[in-house]
């Protein structure tokens, strides 16, 4: 008898007996068991002995998700979740969307990470995929890091005190233009005293600080070009700021297509305009931040090329744009929920501006900084709500962590991996009860005693360390628990001008009217990049005195 014969054709004979499942039943099998397979292999993984040299990682189920649900939900509890851990602390990682995230808590966790090198941690790295995108190519941070910082040199030929003093009556102007014509204040359009109106916060603090800041910074040529068409183009950049967009950058989606089809209309807007001023010199002669980069050069001797002053205004825009706008919706929300600290402003300034005829003068620069309350006010919504929560460098090599900061034990350190992405919260240390009495509570009040908490973080921030990364001298002010406007390299240069900006829009809004806020404070919405509100609205009525 052959091989076939007793071999081969018994098994051919039962293997086609077989039913084998078909393609859609495959398919479901699939579906069900790979998951679960990657699931009990992403936990095994976890179980395995780990380099004691890196920090912990925090436990998650699914792979490649990690722990991105808990973060993008709540950052602010999932930080002191895990802090709250023994085995985690000050120092951890975890896995966001196939990333290794190394988080570093408190100022000395910001001074690691804000104030390391940018040779051992790099901004550009991290943030270029998702600003490029929207401020467009050459410029913040689709540049290397010194041509970064010769841009912001180049900004802050507009960011001067002199520049600052008339900035004040601009300001007043567009806010007293957009009360008069946004159909949202008809009640105070129709002077009555006694009818209450209400507002979009969010919607009403975008577009004022769009229209202050263009008036402001760019000029009144531009100003005055940026008619109402484009706030849906700004609408568009502005859904380009979220996280999805970041973390996946260029997908199919209506929202990727219309924040680059808003950015090429913007580039085209202030490109068109600068040609026009390079071919007739004579019709501008308007002292503005297009007409100062139009005469600046970098070190080399290269004249910056009309695009990347296209770009750099769309990024001086924006990036304030979002802070700002913010910022002011917290402010104002506060403010109607505190009616004795509005009455307080009020106050303020009838004993700074009051006239003899019952009215209020124009407001200063060098007297904005004299006013007390509204500096506190300020100050305190700025340390409860900084516009962002979460600040990531990447590493560029290992780096050791101090032992200060996190060690696992007395002969070793940590040591974060070259390739993590590093990430410090100024918010958790602005919360931080171990810091701050009622640490989230808005209470302007802590800002009063020149030696508390407060007042002491604030000249760690602004007094400590000079250092100049090639924008000028700027405060380090890393390790203070307070840092409202960032740290070291990347502080942001518009931080006197955003300070400036609210605090004028504030007096213009409480000189004329008084504000409530009904039902229950809004909770923050970390969708997107920027800590905002979420959508609600505020109650207004025309002051019986002006």
């Amino acid at each position: 008898m052959s091989v076939n014969a007793t071999v081969v054709e018994p098994w051919t004979a039962t293997l086609s007996q077989l039913e084998w499942p078909s393609n859609s039943r495959l398919l479901l099998l699939a579906l069900i068991n790979i998951p679960l397979i990657s699931i009990v292999l992403n936990v095994l993984w976890q179980l395995l002995p780990r380099d004691k040299s890196q920090p912990p990682l925090v436990w998650h189920w699914i792979p490649f998700l990690g722990s991105a649900p808990a973060y993008g939900r709540d950052p602010v509890a999932f930080f002191r979740e895990c802090r709250g851990k023994v085995r985690y602390g000050n120092v951890f990682s975890f896995i966001l969307l196939g990333r290794r995230v190394t988080v570093t808590l408190g100022p000395q966790g910001n001074d690691f990470v804000l104030g390391g090198k940018h040779t051992q941690l790099a901004a550009e790295d991290v943030y270029s995929p998702l600003t490029t995108p929207i401020f467009g190519k050459d410029v913040v941070y689709d540049c290397p890091n010194e041509k970064l910082m010769e841009q912001k040199r180049f900004v802050k030929v507009s960011l001067t005190i002199e520049k600052f003093r008339a900035y004040v009556g601009m300001i007043e102007d567009e806010v007293r233009d957009y009360l008069n014509s946004d159909p949202a204040f008809r009640v105070w359009q129709l002077n009555d005293i006694n009818e209450w109106g209400s507002f979009d916060v969010l919607k009403t603090f975008s577009e004022i600080t769009i229209l202050t800041a263009s008036r402001t910074l760019q000029g009144r040529e531009i100003r005055e070009s940026l008619t109402k068409d484009y706030a849906q183009v700004y609408s568009d950049l502005d859904h380009g700021f979220t996280p999805l967009h970041w973390m996946v950058p260029g997908l199919p989606l209506p929202s990727y297509r219309r924040r680059d089809a808003a950015h090429a209309k913007m580039s085209s807007f202030y490109q068109s305009i600068l040609r026009n001023r390079r071919e007739h010199p004579e019709d501008n002669q308007e002292d503005d931040v297009m007409s100062s980069l139009m005469k600046q050069r970098y070190r080399d001797g290269t004249p910056i090329p009309d695009h990347e002053i296209a770009h750099i205004l769309i990024a001086l825009l924006m990036a304030g744009q979002h802070t700002s706008s913010s910022s002011l919706a917290w402010t104002m929300l506060h403010l109607a929920d505190r009616p004795d600290i509005q009455e307080a402003l009020y106050k303020e300034q009838i004993q700074h501006f009051g006239t003899p005829d019952g009215g209020l003068r124009d407001v200063t620069y060098e007297e904005i900084r004299e006013l007390k309350v509204l500096d506190s006010v300020v100050r305190e919504t700025l340390r409860l709500h900084p516009p962002i929560h979460s600040i990531m460098r990447k590493a560029l090599t290992d780096i050791p962590v101090p032992a200060t900061l996190g060690t696992p034990s007395e002969d070793k350190v940590f040591v974060v991996p070259k390739g993590d992405i590093v990430l410090a919260s100024p918010l958790i240390s602005q919360l931080d009860p171990a810091v701050w009495d009622n640490s989230e509570t808005w209470e302007p009040a802590r800002w009063y005693d020149e030696k508390g908490v407060a007042a002491q973080a604030n000249r760690a921030y602004d007094e400590g360390q000079k250092v100049d990364f090639g924008f000028g001298l700027v405060s380090k002010g890393t390790i203070s628990p307070y840092l409202p406007f960032g740290a070291g390299r990347h502080r942001c240069i518009g931080e006197q001008f955003a300070y400036l900006q609210i605090s004028t829009v504030i007096l213009a809004l409480i000189r004329r009217m008084e504000f409530r806020l009904e039902g229950e404070f809004p909770q923050p919405d970390y969708s997107s990049m920027m800590v905002q509100p979420n959508p609600c609205k505020i109650h207004y009525r025309r002051r019986k005195f002006e």
